[in-house]
């Protein structure tokens, strides 16, 4: 877990790739909040989910297409979007994009990767 008051740097060389097109940094969190850098290659699809963590989205650059509840939407650059816990949702993006993604509680599953 990340002590408080650690600084976090943003590290390409240190992103793993969970599926083909997706890149993750898992940055700083605690047991009741989780911030994650993901970078997305264009043609990445991710398969339909949910979990039961509250996730906060926000477009860095790039824009993606998500669906949430069966509701299709695009977010661009500076754009962000609540998914509430136990939600389907899908991603996908034909360009280049980097998302910051923010869960509460955390994902632990994220955490030891």
């Amino acid at each position: 877990m990340s002590a408080a008051n650690d600084v976090i740097q943003s590290n390409d060389s240190s992103m793993t790739s969970p599926e083909p097109g997706l890149w993750r940094q898992v940055m700083s969190y605690s047991q009741n909040l989780m911030l994650v850098r993901h970078k997305i290659e264009p043609g990445w699809a991710g398969a339909a989910h949910s979990h039961p963590h509250e996730q906060l989205v926000y477009v860095v650059s790039g824009a993606i297409q998500l669906t949430v509840a069966g509701i299709p939407r695009k977010l661009q650059t500076g754009e962000s979007i609540l998914v509430a816990g136990g939600v389907e949702h899908q991603a996908s993006s034909e360009q280049a994009a980097e998302v910051l993604d923010i869960f509460a509680p955390f994902r632990e599953e994220y955490a030891t990767q």
